[in-house]
């Protein structure tokens, strides 16, 4: 093959080829090209024997293009050379910030050269040309390879872990392969030390009692902490992707029991986490036995002929499906909703578009569409590695070569307890919203034998979004703005999907950004041009506009449900957060 035409050879031209071949065992740009004609070339799903096959576009690239990089490339190759002969090239990336990584001329320069191939390859598959679509898949896949591919990954790259050996004896290296068969056996890899954790006795510990159970969820009621509670009471509903526990960590950041310690008499869904017995469980199954199940059962528990709901993530989508079903039905059975980090509108769904065609979306509708579950450990997987250095080899380095156990951290102890979901309503739901948007399209979507239409929804809105959350993106968390009728306010707060949304007043870490013009451009950028930064938490913010919905205060309950028809069950949080995948 002729180097010119070539990007790969060319980019290595001139560059000690040598070197790379020191580093990573042979030509690093000759191995990129490999696996970008391997790209190029497959046909995902041939030989599988139950997959359709996808047709993959043969990536081009301008010429103009190519030269720059060509040329950039050389560039820096020459100088980190120059720089080698002289001293230690000066590395930025934290995954080579150790010492060992600077005082070992070899190591520091195997990570320069794994840098700069990294920048160079990212900037091709920007180069990639044709739609936006092909170019971040192209760029998803290039950032995964080298996420997987760095120096650090290796024992026999990583300095750090070959120096910790040697102090220890090698106790480090038996120390990480214990880990590792640990690992195996629980089938993922270790966030935390999951042994400090139990939930009911320092997770989810707020106290309360279930008082309603079907085969889909329990409905857990709380204490009051306060001698009144608002007329209206207040209904939780976490994404069923997750437990519910996220909103009830600890005491001092428990979303849970701020609610309740603002006066609220607050219920919450606990989802079952599903097995084989509700493997045919519908989209329409949790709308109608789930969601509007616990907005009447709210409602005869408390005798309040209006309640108040929050939807987080996906719960905020199955919340905005279900209070649009009952619109269709012509009740209104909430007063007003807060969505946090939720999608309707599934226009910007950021990073995970990539994995988001038809094909695909066939595929599984044909594994399990009509029954089956989808493993709450391949979610979680996939969650991870769209975050691949700090979710995934970060503790591959810590924990297997250099034998670390991480420390207890009750939100990343959340993260590992994964759950299942049946394959029909998963199924259901990748076609409806994140392929074909239809929960937006007034009539398109059908659910509970309901046509949906969002512009009936003319109720209060309050809407959250995380400035950098990479699964549920600012833009579309703020296209909720465009898509309910009613009177809304946008809070955007800092951080990332979890970080963002348990962020406590009393910890005084953060921002959130608020306009009270009551305008909402169509651009999430335009908002954010007119919007003004207050330091802290965004709850008390939402406090005082729930409270405003919420109707007079009233005596708070001595008990738990409602006469003989809702008892208490057992105490919280109940048995169905305790169930493992």
């Amino acid at each position: 093959m002729n180097p010119s035409n070539n990007p790969w050879q060319a980019m290595s031209a001139g560059f000690p080829e040598s070197m790379v071949g020191a580093a990573f065992g042979q030509g690093f740009a000759e191995t990129w090209m490999k696996a970008f004609q391997h790209f190029q070339n497959m046909d995902l799903g041939k030989g599988a024997g139950e997959a359709p096959s996808i047709d993959v576009p043969q990536l081009k690239f301008s010429p103009e293009a190519l030269a720059k990089l060509q040329q950039d490339y050389v560039a820096e190759a020459a100088q980190l050379w120059n720089q080698t002969l002289q001293a230690n090239p000066p590395l930025k990336d934290k995954r080579f910030a150790g010492e060992a990584w600077a005082s070992n001329p070899l190591a520091s320069f195997t990570a320069a050269v794994y840098l700069l191939n990294a920048r160079t390859l990212l900037a091709m598959a920007d180069a990639v040309e044709g739609d936006a679509k092909a170019r971040n898949r192209v760029r998803f896949a290039v950032e995964q390879w080298m996420a997987a591919a760095a120096p650090s990954n290796f024992l026999a790259f990583n300095p750090d872990a070959q120096r910790l050996a040697i102090d220890t004896h090698g106790a480090s290296l038996a120390k990480g392969v214990a880990n590792m068969l640990q690992d195996m056996k629980q089938g993922h890899v270790s966030m935390t030390d999951e042994s400090v954790f139990q939930v009911g006795k320092n997770v989810a510990t707020t106290e309360g009692a279930v008082v309603f159970e079907n085969d889909l969820f329990q409905l857990i009621e709380y204490k009051p902490l306060t001698d009144k509670v608002h007329e209206k009471p207040f209904l939780l509903v976490p994404p069923c992707i997750n437990k519910f526990y996220i909103l009830d960590l600890q005491p001092t950041n428990s979303f849970i029991r701020y609610a309740v310690s603002q006066g609220m008499r607050t219920f919450v869904v606990s989802w079952r986490n599903p097995d084989e017995s509700l493997a045919t469980a519908t989209w329409d199954d949790y709308i109608e036995r789930a969601i509007i199940q616990a907005i009447r059962t709210v409602q005869d528990i408390s005798g309040a002929r209006q309640i108040n709901a929050l939807g987080f993530c996906v719960g905020g989508t199955m919340l905005t499906t279900g209070l649009a079903v009952l619109a269709a039905r012509g009740e209104k059975p909430v007063s007003a909703a807060t969505l946090l980090t939720t999608l309707i509108d599934f226009t910007d769904t950021g990073i995970l578009d990539v994995f988001i065609d038809e094909q695909m979306v066939r595929y599984r509708e044909m594994q399990m569409g009509k029954g089956g579950l989808m493993k709450g450990q391949d979610m979680a997987s996939t969650f991870s590695f769209l975050r691949p250095n700090d979710l995934v080899w970060n503790y591959v380095v810590g924990n297997y070569l250099k034998g670390e156990t991480p420390p207890p951290f009750d939100l990343l102890y959340w993260n590992s307890d994964s759950t299942n979901l049946p394959g029909p309503f998963y199924a259901w739901y990748l076609r409806n919203t994140y392929l074909e948007n239809n929960l937006v399209k007034p009539g398109k979507a059908t659910v509970c034998g309901e046509k949906i239409d969002l512009r009936k929804l003319d109720i209060p809105f309050y809407l959250y979004g995380s400035r950098e959350d990479h699964i549920v993106p600012i833009g579309g968390a703020y296209g909720s703005t465009q898509a309910l009728p009613g009177k809304k306010r946008f809070v955007m707060g800092s951080s990332g999907h979890i970080a963002g949304v348990i962020n406590p007043p009393a910890a005084r870490k953060r921002s959130h950004w608020r306009r009270d013009d009551g305008k909402f451009p169509k651009d999430v950028n335009d908002w954010i041009a007119g919007a003004t930064e207050h330091p802290g938490s965004w709850w008390d913010d939402w406090a005082d506009w729930l409270k405003s919905h919420a109707g007079k205060q009233i005596a708070a309950p001595k008990t738990y449900g409602r006469g003989t028809a809702y008892r208490a069950i057992e105490p919280a949080p109940g048995r169905y957060v305790k169930v493992k995948a």
